[in-house]
C-alpha cells in the first residue's frame, strides 16, 4: 500500500476560479494553500497577477506569494526547493498542502519530482542579448530563436523579450534547446502523491467572458497604476513580461491608445488560457471539473473534495497506478 502523503492540486486556466476553490477546499479539509504561480511570487504586484486578497489569505494560510523582489530571477528548480520546504512544514503541523496555480511547468515538475539539469547562467551573454533586443527588436531575436528552437519560439511573442533571451542563453551556453534540456531532466520517486484536479469549461465562451470581466475589474482596481509603479521601480522586472503588464507598456510609453492596450490584453489573456488548458490536457488528471456545469461554488467545492477522496481511496486500495 502506498503510504505517501496525498495532496490535492487545483489547476486550470486564468479566471477559472481556482484560487477561490482552493481556499474552500483548504478550509474544509484543514489545509493550507501552496501557490504554483510564476508571477504571484513577486512583491508589489497584486492586481495584475490576481493574487488572493489579504482577507482571503487570513481565512486560510497561503505560501509562496509575494516573497520575491521584482528584480530577482526565479527558476523551476528554485520553486521545487521552496515548495518542498513548505510541504514539509505544513505536513509536520498535521495540515494538508493544497497546491493551486496555473503554471503547468511548476505543477508538473513538482508532481514528478523532476531532477533538472543545472541551468545555464551567463550574465555577460544575457546582457549582450538584452542590448540586442533593445537595439534590433524582440522580433529579430525571436526569428533567431526560431531558426534553432522552433518549438520554444512558437510559444513566444516578440514582446516576451526575457523569455526569448533566456532560451537563446540556454542554447548558446549549453548547445541544447529548452526542449532538450527538459528531455534530459528526469523524474524521480516523489515523497508525495499529487491528485490533479483541473478546472475547465464546456462552453469556452463562458471562460472568455470571465476573462474579459476580470480584466475590466483589474483596470477598475488600479492595474494601470500598478504597472506604472513596476516600470518606475525596475524596467528589467520579469513581471513586466507577464500578461497583464506587457500589453500595457506600449500605452504607458505613449505608443498606442488605452483602448488598443485593453483590447490586446484581453486577446492575449484568452490565448494564455488556451495554452494553459493545452498543458493540463497533456497531464494525467484525477478529475476534470467543468465549472459551468455546477450551479454554485458549494457544489463545485464538494465535487473537488469528492474527487480527492475517491483518488485517495483508489490509491490506498492499490487500484491506482503509482505516480
Amino acid at each position: 500500500m502506498d503510504s505517501r502523503p496525498i495532496y490535492p492540486i487545483i489547476a486550470g486556466p486564468t479566471a477559472s476560479g481556482k484560487s477561490d476553490l482552493a481556499i474552500q477546499v483548504a478550509k474544509a479539509m484543514g489545509g493550507e494553500v501552496v501557490s504554483a504561480d510564476s508571477m504571484q511570487i513577486y512583491d508589489t504586484v497584486h492586481i495584475g497577477t490576481a493574487r488572493p486578497l489579504i482577507s482571503e489569505m487570513q481565512e486560510v494560510p497561503h505560501h509562496l506569494l509575494g516573497f520575491l523582489p521584482l528584480n530577482e530571477k526565479y527558476s523551476v528548480a528554485r520553486y521545487m526547493e521552496d515548495a518542498s520546504a513548505v510541504f514539509a512544514d505544513v505536513l509536520s503541523r498535521g495540515r494538508l498542502p493544497v497546491m493551486c496555480g496555473g503554471t503547468g511547468l511548476y505543477i508538473q515538475s513538482f508532481m514528478e519530482n523532476r531532477q533538472l539539469l543545472e541551468q545555464a547562467d551567463n550574465a555577460e551573454l544575457r546582457a549582450r542579448l538584452l542590448q540586442r533586443a533593445e537595439s534590433e527588436s524582440g522580433q529579430v531575436l525571436l526569428e533567431e530563436l526560431a531558426a534553432i528552437d522552433a518549438a520554444t519560439a512558437s510559444r513566444l511573442h516578440p514582446n516576451d523579450v526575457h523569455r526569448i533571451v533566456r532560451a537563446l542563453e540556454v542554447y548558446y551556453s549549453t548547445g541544447r534547446t529548452m526542449a532538450q534540456q527538459e528531455e534530459l531532466s528526469h523524474a524521480c520517486p516523489s515523497p508525495y502523491v499529487g491528485c490533479l484536479i483541473v478546472l475547465n469549461f464546456r462552453d469556452r465562451d463562458v471562460l472568455y467572458r470571465r476573462i474579459e470581466q476580470r480584466v475590466d475589474r483589474m483596470l477598475d482596481s488600479g492595474l494601470l497604476e500598478e504597472a506604472r509603479t513596476v516600470l518606475m521601480q525596475s524596467k528589467d522586472a520579469t513581471v513586466l513580461q507577464a500578461i497583464g503588464y506587457k500589453e500595457l507598456l506600449p500605452y504607458l510609453e505613449g505608443k498606442i491608445s488605452l483602448e488598443q492596450a485593453v483590447q490586446d490584453l484581453k486577446i492575449q489573456t484568452r490565448h494564455y488560457a488556451k495554452r494553459q488548458l493545452s498543458w493540463f490536457r497533456r497531464m494525467t488528471a484525477a478529475a476534470t471539473l467543468y465549472v459551468d456545469e455546477y450551479e454554485d461554488h458549494a457544489a463545485l467545492t464538494q465535487a473537488a473534495i469528492s474527487a480527492y477522496n475517491d483518488f485517495v481511496r483508489r490509491l490506498r486500495d492499490g487500484n491506482n497506478e503509482e505516480r
